[in-house]
């Protein structure tokens, strides 16, 4: 049994149309829905693993604003190697344009290879738990649900 930790952060980016970012992923054979980030590096702080996943996956520098949430609860990793999962959620703001090709449809892959990638905008008010793959993921889209205003229906 591997009794090491696997600390992932993330970033929920929320648009001027009130649609949060998602990402869709082929790993491992396992297509998921996640939001963009990823795995701290050892001798990385939080804030710059953040921003080196988003350049990275995103090709895109943000502004790393409020923690929403981080794990509070023992997670296994869903990948089967035995690690412990301790997740850090922080809302984000972009700050430079953003430039990668969104999606329509979830896992529209451009080419299903491990580690591909497609990135997709939801409506928030459409934003449940079934959106999103990961236990811990849908934790915080209760978190997200629960601090967006309610609009009133006309």
């Amino acid at each position: 049994m591997n009794h090491s930790f696997n600390v992932r952060v993330y970033g929920i980016l929320i648009n001027e149309k009130d649609e949060i970012l998602l990402s869709d992923e082929y790993i491992k054979g396992n297509a998921i829905t996640k939001f963009p980030g990823g795995g701290l590096e050892y001798g990385e702080g939080t804030l710059d693993c953040l921003k080196r996943e988003w350049r990275e996956e995103l090709e895109q520098d943000i502004e790393v604003k409020e923690p929403i949430y981080t794990t509070d609860f023992f997670q296994i990793s869903a990948f089967g190697d035995g690690r412990q999962i301790i997740s850090i959620y922080y809302s984000v703001k972009t700050v430079s344009p953003f430039v990668k090709t969104v999606k329509l449809k979830p896992f529209d892959f451009d080419e299903l290879v491990d580690q591909a990638q497609a990135l997709r905008w939801m409506p928030v008010n459409e934003l449940t738990g079934d959106a999103v793959t990961l236990p811990i993921d849908k934790i915080v889209v209760g978190i997200i649900k629960n601090k967006q205003p309610h609009h009133p229906t006309h």
